[in-house]
């Protein structure tokens, strides 16, 4: 760690992001051009160390960077839009456990979102349980030769490199005989189908890995650590699913534009309503729109108090509160719609996320209803989020684990 995290306040940080954007403006060049100028400033991921698009600061202190370039730049550049799961988590565990030529290749291609990256994890028969995975890979000379089914990767077809779960040992209990691996999407024998949701849209995949040949200097960490390595990345996943709520900006953007369109004062009026309906509605607006501000403050505090590295179990506040706000937000919008929220689009178009089409507020309103459902099965259930907050952050007792010191191919399985 540098010593630039004794010395750099709020000040020079405004300074060297100033100095970046007389170098490279995000008005002027191309997205490519502007992030990789971030990245090399240090200003990518200020809580990474030097070189690697950090300076070794708090990972709090990255609100600044965004904030300045938000007041000088009209083009602004989302993490989530560019490359959600590389940014949010393949960075993290490239970081923490890559060799060193790998750190270099991937890091800047990643925040760039020239390599789009997915998750390898979930399995037709273990779900929640990512412990429980069947996908094999066995050693073959230097390289592993991998075989098994994944489910629910997100943006699967888009992507240059995932993060594979796999099984290198099935003779020790679950979680000690998984290793994680770096693969090469390219890869021959790599199959990825699309995976249709209830809103017509195929955001989501299932991947087939058929004797895929992965170089063994690719696996993260040593064989038989995927569980810590994966850890790694599931706590990042959490805090980037959780986190991205900020004041101003938090859940209730949508619901709140829904309100002026389709509440009393909007052009359609009170649409039938009488006054108590319509003061019922309001109340419930307000109050969500209040959880969804103090829902922002807490990430906030919660980033600032963050010291630079991996997080902990506290992500998974932030993703178990999101995931059922959300839910309670996008239920709400179709209050406001009323009668026509039981009607959705004609037909079932089954379209990939890059051919989503324009919308207007109210096909968005019942659109995002039904894909908040699943925000509280993506990136761990609500149901585990609580487990984990109920076992390491307020010591409660755990729940029974009878397999965990059995050898996985004993564990029965259906």
């Amino acid at each position: 760690m540098s010593d630039s995290k004794r010395t750099i306040g709020e000040a020079e940080l405004r300074d060297r992001v100033r100095a970046l954007l007389a170098q490279a403006h995000p008005d002027a060049v191309d997205r490519v051009t502007f992030r990789r100028a971030q990245y090399d400033h240090g200003l990518a991921w200020v809580h990474f160390p030097e070189g690697y698009g950090g300076l070794g600061l708090s990972p709090g202190m990255q609100s600044i960077v965004d904030d300045e370039i938000a007041l000088h730049a009209r083009t602004i550049y989302w993490n989530l839009a560019i490359n959600a799961i590389g940014i949010g988590m393949g960075a993290p565990t490239v970081m923490t456990y890559a060799a060193e030529h790998y750190k270099q290749q991937l890091l800047p291609r990643i925040f760039t979102g020239e390599d789009i990256w997915c998750q390898l994890f979930s399995e037709p028969s273990a779900g929640s349980d990512v412990a429980g995975l069947a996908t094999r890979a066995v050693r073959d000379g230097d390289d592993w030769i991998v075989n098994g089914q994944k489910v629910w990767a997100s943006i699967a077809h888009k992507s240059s490199w995932a993060m594979l779960l796999a099984r290198t040992d099935p003779n020790k209990p679950k979680h000690d005989g998984l290793s994680y691996f770096l693969l090469d999407m390219k890869s021959p024998g790599v199959d990825v189908r699309p995976l249709y949701q209830i809103t017509g849209d195929a955001e989501f995949n299932e991947v087939f890995l058929n004797d895929v040949r992965i170089p063994g200097d690719r696996i993260l960490g040593k064989e038989g650590m995927g569980w810590r390595v994966a850890i790694t990345t599931l706590m990042n996943e959490r805090v980037a699913l959780g986190g991205s709520s900020r004041p101003g900006h938090g859940l209730s953007e949508k619901l709140l534009n829904l309100w002026r369109e389709e509440g009393p004062s909007g052009p359609r009026g009170a649409d039938g309503r009488s006054a108590a309906e319509i003061a019922v509605l309001r109340d419930a607006v307000v109050r969500l729109h209040i959880e969804s501000e103090l829902l922002g403050i807490t990430n906030q505090r919660t980033k600032s108090a963050m010291r630079a590295g991996n997080p902990g179990p506290e992500g998974s506040v932030a993703k178990l509160v999101q995931a059922e706000l959300n839910k309670k937000i996008t239920e709400l919008g179709l209050e406001l719609i009323g009668s026509d929220a039981l009607v959705y689009e004609t037909g079932y178009p089954l379209r990939r996320g890059e051919d989503f089409p324009a919308r207007t507020r109210r096909e968005n309103a019942k659109h995002d209803f039904l894909r908040a459902r699943a925000n509280s099965i993506e990136g761990g259930t609500s149901e585990v989020m609580r487990n984990i907050l109920a076992e390491r952050m307020l010591g409660l007792p755990g729940e029974p684990r009878v397999d965990k010191d059995v050898a996985w191919k004993d564990i029965p399985r259906g």
